[in-house]
């Protein structure tokens, strides 16, 4: 078994804490031995997941091999831990449940650090970048493309032939159409329905979705 560890330890931390033991049921991969977080004092206790054995700095002074999974939903925090790693024992390994649908196997393209929660489906020629978190049960069409450092909320919808960039945040249920190109920084309200290309930086919310000023 390989060793592991978290890095954040909230809520979304303790659920992949959960995916890992769902991996092992099917076989045995991950050694979970504890969790780095820059907001809680070494030694709290993660529910009875184990321990916070630091933040960054301990990572970066970590003696041994350690793959770690970065367990934040806001894309720009994620970004810049990623940054701040230099530490050549560490890497960044793809989490994906054993639940998940792969239409095609062979044209299915990831690079590292993925996280993919229970029940995501990907049809054919799918392409995935690195560091993003799709949170269960999203659904991704034939022919996307999708950058790194995004964050889709539970039971997303992406049609065909969509383009996603970089640092986007997508809302719980929120629906993406046919061959949109979408940016970077862009978040999309829970439920949305995105019909259009949206602007960089801008928050859209409803159905169909439009820009909001707040």
């Amino acid at each position: 078994m390989k060793k592991i560890a978290i890095y954040g330890a909230g809520g979304f931390g303790r659920e992949v804490a959960c995916l890992l033991n769902k991996i092992n049921e099917v076989k045995l991969t991950w050694e979970l031995i504890g969790f780095f977080d820059d907001g809680l004092a070494i030694g709290t206790e993660v529910s009875h997941f184990g321990n916070v054995l630091g933040g960054i700095n301990e990572l970066n002074e970590w003696s041994s091999k350690l793959s770690i999974a970065i367990t934040i939903g806001n894309p720009k925090i994620v970004q810049s831990i990623v940054s701040k790693v230099f530490n050549q024992n560490v890497d960044f390994p793809n989490i994906i449940a054993p639940t998940v649908y792969f239409s095609d196997p062979e044209t299915f393209n990831i690079g590292r650090g993925n996280i993919i929660q229970k029940h995501c489906s990907f049809s054919c020629d799918v392409t995935i970048g690195d560091f993003n978190v799709m949170d269960g049960a999203d659904v991704f069409g034939h022919d996307d493309v999708v950058g790194s450092y995004n964050t889709f909320m539970p039971a997303m919808r992406i049609s065909g032939e969509v383009n996603i960039g970089d640092c986007n945040f997508f809302g719980v249920g929120s629906i993406i159409l046919q061959k949109i190109k979408i940016g970077n920084n862009v978040r999309l309200g829970a439920g949305s329905v995105l019909m259009r290309k949206p602007k960089d930086g801008i928050l859209y919310m409803g159905n169909p979705a439009k820009k909001m000023n707040l």
